[in-house]
């Protein structure tokens, strides 16, 4: 761990362990009837990835993944998730923050969507195109993605 992330919080009077305040990162993975995927790009970003964002304090799971939804995909209605996948905490450098990234797959009511206001594009991308999009800042997502291809 870092030393200089926000968030850490040493207790030198005792023999209690340092603790570290994490960032919640939460993104879904959103598959339409045959399998494809739905990615954003973010405004101002010129890469495509899960649609998601980082949790509000004192947001519950289902308020933030609503809320991510709604901004970046236009998300309205019910949905259903499940978290499938967790990553180990890692640095976010620019931020001086630790981060905790959770993947869920969402199953929404109505499968209606639209660039939300903290996006720019919106696209459903078959599952065998993942190579071809450029990953690069999100190796997590090719991981992730090899696992429901394994499972289709």
């Amino acid at each position: 761990m870092t030393s200089y992330a926000h968030g850490v919080i040493d207790h030198p009077e005792s023999n209690r362990k340092t603790d570290y305040l994490y960032r919640i990162s939460i993104k879904g993975v959103i598959l339409n009837d045959v399998g494809d995927i739905l990615l954003v790009k973010e405004s101002g970003r010129n890469w495509w990835d899960l649609p998601g964002g980082g949790m509000d304090h004192g947001e519950d799971i289902k308020t933030a993944l609503a809320r991510e939804m709604k901004e970046e995909v236009n998300l309205t209605g019910d949905f259903s998730y499940k978290v499938v996948h967790v990553d180990d905490p890692t640095e976010l450098k620019d931020a001086k923050v630790l981060q905790v990234r959770l993947i869920f797959i969402i199953k929404p009511e109505i499968m209606e969507f639209s660039p939300g206001n903290d996006s720019d594009e919106i696209a459903f991308i078959p599952l065998e195109q993942i190579k071809e999009v450029d990953m690069s800042k999100y190796e997590y997502l090719k991981m992730v993605m090899g696992s429901f291809q394994s499972n289709t």
